[in-house]
């Protein structure tokens, strides 16, 4: 049990290890790209939404229709 818990230790260790040098070598991007990509994801949920809202609104009115037309 006690090799268990050495050899476990010295995993997770030798995995933080790996995690830190990983983490050097990842290129960060600065702030103007960040807030750059940050503008296009709003954007982006934005107009999706207006769209599905748009879909939705025919759908809805589709359905309407058919259920007030099979059921007079």
């Amino acid at each position: 049990m006690a090799e268990e818990a050495k050899n476990w230790l010295q995993r997770t260790k030798e995995y933080i290890d790996e995690l830190k040098q990983e983490m050097r070598r990842v290129s960060w991007p600065n702030r103007k790209q960040v807030e750059g990509t940050t503008a296009v994801v709003i954007i982006s949920v934005f107009m999706f939404a207006g769209y599905f809202a748009i879909v939705d609104a025919i759908l809805q009115r589709a359905t309407t229709g058919l259920f007030n037309f099979f059921t007079k």
